[in-house]
């Protein structure tokens, strides 16, 4: 059993005002998306400023997306009873798969303002997402949150208030999430690739590795298990996203491949 690493979630002090390491972490996100971002505009025929509209789009995308997707998602009871509760971000509450709905919808309106493809633009982001995710799961760490179910393993560690051993599953989801689907998404995407093809991995590999780790994550308290003592709110959630990654993929096999001349003519069609 290792010891849980006891770091102050609080980065820096200034007096009254503070600092968290998780806010940071988003800060992380999309500092690295805008940076790589940059390096790689004019493929889709931007400009490097473009970028920092683009990351625009994206942030509201993954707050709003991400606060409303954890209310309807994780807390709906509670916010029938006090709607007021989604504007109190303090009190915590993200989600992923909200998150990503927001970014898709982000996109959409991106791609029109620049006269881009749908997907051409969502093969251009989705390589960029997963520092953020990778980072947003250290901040997890950090704040001893999302810890794992019990377990005997060497690495399994007792989080702060409680007493049993537990897997660090923020730090399984940080190397899947972010670590292999960076890898993967970014190598494959320096390639010649039918368009379609990095979203569909991506939503492909994303609720892979999700569905995974929810087998040794908690479940959120406040649901429990869904249906048959093993099916978590994560794993719902992850289904419709490889379902409709594979359909994408699919879908991608017809699609020109990337820097053919129809892609061009049909992204400002």
């Amino acid at each position: 059993m290792l010891d849980y690493p006891q770091i102050d979630p609080v980065a820096i002090a200034l007096g009254p005002v503070k600092v968290y390491w998780y806010g940071l972490m988003y800060v992380v996100g999309f500092i690295a998306a805008w940076w790589l971002g940059r390096l790689r505009a004019a493929r889709l025929g931007l400009k490097p400023d473009d970028i920092g509209d683009m990351l625009f789009y994206g942030a509201l995308g993954v707050v709003l997306g991400g606060r409303i997707g954890y209310a309807l998602f994780y807390g709906f009871e509670r916010l029938l009873a006090d709607p007021l509760w989604l504007f109190q971000v303090w009190d915590g509450g993200m989600s992923f798969h909200g998150g990503l709905l927001g970014v898709l919808i982000a996109a959409l309106l991106f791609a029109r303002k620049h006269r881009l493809g749908f997907f051409q633009t969502t093969d251009f982001i989705a390589p960029l997402v997963p520092i953020g995710l990778g980072a947003g799961r250290i901040g997890n760490f950090i704040n001893a949150e999302l810890p794992g179910r019990v377990s005997d393993l060497p690495w399994a560690m007792v989080f702060p208030g409680g007493s049993q051993p537990r897997h660090p599953s923020s730090l399984y989801e940080f190397a899947l999430e972010g670590v292999v689907l960076f890898a993967i998404l970014w190598t494959v995407s320096r390639t010649p690739r039918r368009r379609g093809m990095i979203s569909g991995l991506f939503l492909v590999l994303y609720g892979t590795f999700r569905f995974a780790v929810e087998f040794v994550r908690r479940p959120d308290p406040q649901l429990g298990f869904i249906a048959f003592d093993w099916l978590t709110m994560g794993m719902l959630l992850s289904l419709p996203m490889i379902l409709a990654g594979l359909a994408l993929l699919a879908w991608a096999r017809s699609q020109p491949v990337d820097g053919d001349k129809r892609e061009a003519r049909e992204a400002t069609s």
